[in-house]
């Protein structure tokens, strides 16, 4: 008899045990499994853009230590194949193989677009019609950190508030409207009766449709920004054959875009003219390796007036409303030597303030985003308590 009851509790706090250990796997399963594939789903969507220029730039140092020891592009990137390392990705080995098939580089590169982004393959592009790809390297290597401010912007809660607090104050108003302020209508028409609601009440519960519409407006907005931002270039990509020119056009009004688009054609520019390119084939050139329609429209400007006649510094007025590329151009004239070393403080000044401009364009838009929704509802509270407030009121005096 002793030895059946120890057997008894002895078996007990194993079953219980077992029970706590399947309860917690359970517990491991349903709930912080999906919670860290949450997690890790937002992490691997927003450091889309930091991914796509870590490829790309692991391509140009490939490229770079190639050409630094003498070798062609094309044996470089072969070379660098032929390791059979995983890390270069499935792409970079495609692009391999169309360079055995004897494609040039620029070829090979078309034929796998989303290696790298468009702006560096068209600078690439640019380097292999003057014979030496080294040249725009530093170029390409400026344009791979706007990466880094975009993900920065990202950061700055935009999209935590496109994806989570914006749908929360859309369906409130809703809720509250629906179920809340009919039993208020009720516990007042029966307390207080003949009496109105209070006007504020009145005024924001009757204006809730509204509220709601341009709740889902900025929704709307900010879920075609998220959008942009996971796109990426293959995005701009299909909306240039859409609507060619309009995306361009759109590039441009935002104030740090244009300032990137600068320095990527002044760069560009500066070393075609290093490289004795004529002033009418480089602004082509440099235009074109911005990938943007309009800036090509300023350049085809540019070179009539320089077909009439008109000096370099003077037709380049066109290309930059703030007249600045003019002045930087005309010193480096003046002075001689390098044009791309005249020009390097004026690029680094470019980014910079396209970093800043970004930054606060993203710091003002999620401020004005929380002290809309804070206001609706502030609205929304005080619509309500109102209705408490008159009740209280009307029962004292009662």
């Amino acid at each position: 008899m002793n030895d059946s009851m120890n057997q008894s509790l002895g078996s007990d706090p194993l079953s219980a045990l077992v029970s706590a250990a399947l309860l917690f796997l359970l517990y491991l399963v349903l709930g912080v499994l999906p919670a860290c594939g949450v997690c890790y789903l937002f992490y691997f969507l927003l450091t889309l853009p930091l991914r796509r220029n870590e490829r790309a730039r692991l391509f140009l140092d490939l490229l770079d230590l190639g050409l630094k020891q003498g070798r062609a592009p094309d044996a470089a990137i072969l070379g660098a194949a032929s390791s059979r390392d995983r890390s270069l990705g499935a792409r970079f080995h495609l692009l391999a193989a169309y360079l055995e098939q004897g494609l040039r580089l620029s070829q090979a590169l078309k034929r796998v677009p989303r290696l790298l982004p468009p702006q560096v393959r068209a600078m690439l592009q640019t380097g292999e019609r003057i014979g030496d790809l080294s040249k725009v390297l530093p170029a390409c290597r400026e344009l791979l950190k706007d990466g880094l401010s975009q993900v920065r912007g990202a950061l700055n809660y935009v999209l935590v508030l496109a994806l989570v607090i914006t749908p929360l104050f859309i369906v409130l108003p809703i809720g509250l409207k629906v179920m809340i302020l009919p039993k208020f209508m009720e516990v007042f028409a029966g307390v207080a009766p003949g009496e109105r609601l209070p006007g504020f009440t009145r005024l924001v519960f009757g204006q809730s449709d509204l509220m709601v519409a341009c709740q889902v407006g900025i929704f709307c907005l900010f879920w075609l920004l998220v959008l942009a931002y996971l796109g990426g270039p293959r995005l701009h990509g299909w909306l240039r054959r859409l609507a060619p020119g309009v995306s361009d056009w759109l590039l441009c009004r935002l104030p740090w875009r244009r300032k990137r688009l600068q320095r990527d054609f002044s760069a560009l520019l500066a070393v075609l003219l290093d490289a004795e390119v004529p002033e009418v084939e480089a602004v082509t050139l440099a235009a074109e390796g911005t990938l943007n329609v309009v800036m090509s429209r300023r350049a085809a400007t540019v070179c009539q007036r320089l077909k009439a006649g008109v000096k370099l510094p003077e037709a380049i007025r066109v290309m930059d409303d703030t007249g600045e590329l003019h002045w930087r151009l005309s010193n480096a004239l003046g002075r001689g030597g390098s044009f791309l070393r005249a020009l390097a403080g004026w690029h680094e000044a470019l980014a910079a303030k396209a970093f800043q401009l970004e930054q606060t364009a993203a710091q003002i838009t999620t401020s004005c985003l929380v002290l809309f929704s804070g206001a609706i509802v502030a609205c929304l509270v005080i619509g309500v308590f109102l209705v408490l407030i008159h009740l209280i009121n009307y029962g004292c005096l009662w």
